[in-house]
């Protein structure tokens, strides 16, 4: 093979003065961001931290309880050390070329290793193993130590989890195969276009890093999401009231009225035509109506959940009613859209409002004792430290609610990101319910404590006359409907 023939099977070298562009972006972009930033610091002053979410203290109280346990904890070190001598002795079958069953593989479905390399490459299948070993091991110590209350034993369980994702060698550039082999192919070039990726992300996020999880100028409101034809045939301060235009020859006598929450855009319900709701509920004869709630700012920073009610469900039944001279209604209730549901429900009961003949919930809570790992997030202290905030600006911003339900799921919704826009250099894929999911919304100052103490701590609502709405004691469980 000449010499020629081999130089056709290298990759190309980049185009220096594109290199050359790239750097000069960069560079400008990281000096301005970091004058920003001594900017802030010298203007609000470097303040001690405080640990607002209690995570110090609640893994001070678990190693002080795991400590306490020598014998356990030296129990738990030699299973590590005889894990890692079994992958050990795997690893060097498999380098001899012997077939042998792997110590630790990642669970079903698990898509940080999906990459075919992962498995045949022997060093590779050794990072990822060693990986899953110390990550199992970590976990089961920090998350059985007995003795720690319900809240600290929670939080321990979740923010070890986020540690241990964290580390995962598929979030490193030399040690995941995939970024290993584009570094290699593009002579960096990769690295340097995330790191680009890094820098705009930070400016657009204001100074906080907000990962892209889609590319938002593929989308449009009205064009290609949300398309579903209608009209805004109400409004007030709180919501603007749409009512969708009909597809079928014939209606339903009874309009159907959808409560979405007012965590989120309405437009959930109605992303593509081929998997909107709103659309097939037309289809079927339905004559539609959706709140559309307004996104708060400083000026809405007294509405109550009592404004949400008022303004909120009891203008739109009103409305509907109006629109259409129907006096019974069917109502969906969505999420949050849910829990104000069946408190208006339990208004209506003891105001003989019977207006309300069905009622359907779309994961929507009225008992919180079962919160799931949103608990983590919800006690005094965060509360308060919460309310404080809130109380500065008028309302909790829409992208800090956003990041805590993407930790929920990070690798999927954080790390998955990281790879592909930093490490790879690539842009976010155009993805509709991403594209959504990042167009949130904020939450009134006074609602949204309202709301996370009577409901989320103190689960008042399922409570008969625990909560006060309108002045009169709410009761869900008297909340009847007939069809």
């Amino acid at each position: 093979m000449s010499a020629q023939q081999q130089d056709s099977h290298q990759p190309a070298l980049p185009d220096p003065k594109e290199v050359a562009k790239t750097f000069a972006e960069v560079a400008q972009r990281a000096s301005k961001l970091i004058t920003e930033h001594m900017q802030r610091q010298m203007k609000h002053g470097i303040a001690a931290q405080t640990d607002e979410l209690g995570i110090a203290q609640a893994f001070m109280d678990m190693t002080a309880r795991l400590l306490a346990n020598p014998y356990k904890l030296a129990q738990a070190q030699m299973n590590l050390v005889w894990d890692y001598f079994s992958l050990w002795q795997h690893s060097m079958m498999r380098f001899t070329g012997l077939e042998t069953r792997p110590v630790a593989e990642p669970k079903k479905g698990d898509g940080r290793f999906k990459d075919e390399q992962w498995e045949e490459h022997f060093l590779f299948d050794f990072i990822k193993q060693s990986y899953l070993i110390t990550a199992r091991h970590i976990h089961d110590v920090v998350t059985n130590v007995e003795g720690l209350p319900i809240e600290t034993e929670k939080k321990v369980n979740f923010f070890t989890r986020q540690y241990i994702d964290a580390l995962s060698p598929s979030n490193f550039a030399l040690t995941n195969p995939e970024v290993f082999r584009e570094t290699v192919k593009s002579h960096g070039q990769n690295l340097l276009k995330g790191f680009n990726n890094l820098l705009r992300d930070i400016e657009e996020g204001d100074g906080q890093l907000r990962v892209k999880m889609t590319d938002p100028t593929a989308f449009e409101l009205g064009h290609n999401v949300a398309v579903t034809p209608g009209k805004v045939v109400f409004q007030n301060d709180l919501i603007q009231l749409l009512q969708f235009s009909p597809t079928t020859q014939e209606q339903y006598r009874r309009p159907l009225l959808i409560m979405p929450p007012w965590i989120n855009k309405y437009y959930i319900l109605d992303l593509r035509q081929s998997n909107s709701f709103i659309k097939w509920a037309t289809d079927q004869g339905h004559t539609v109506f959706v709140i559309s709630w307004v996104n708060p700012d400083k000026r809405l920073a007294e509405k109550g959940f009592d404004d949400y009610m008022t303004e909120g469900s009891l203008a739109a039944l009103d409305a509907v009613c109006k629109q259409t001279g129907e006096s019974e209604v069917n109502l969906i209730g969505y999420c949050l859209g849910g829990t104000l549901l069946g408190s208006t429900l339990g208004y209506n009961a003891v105001k003989k409002d019977k207006r309300i003949v069905s009622a359907t919930f779309f994961v929507a809570l009225l008992d919180f004792s079962i919160p799931g790992e949103l608990g983590v997030f919800i006690d005094e202290q965060q509360v308060a430290s919460l309310e404080k905030k809130m109380q500065e600006r008028g309302y909790l911003e829409g992208s800090e609610m956003g990041t805590t339900f993407n930790m929920l799921r990070s690798n999927d919704l954080i790390w998955s990101f990281v790879v592909n826009n930093y490490l790879m250099g690539k842009d976010p894929f155009p993805f509709d319910l991403l594209f959504w999911n990042s167009d949130s919304t904020r939450m009134p100052y006074k609602m949204h404590s309202f709301y996370l103490r009577n409901m989320y701590m103190k689960n008042l609502l399922k409570e008969p006359g625990g909560i006060e709405m309108l002045g009169v004691p709410n009761d869900i469980g008297k909340g009847k409907v007939t069809a």
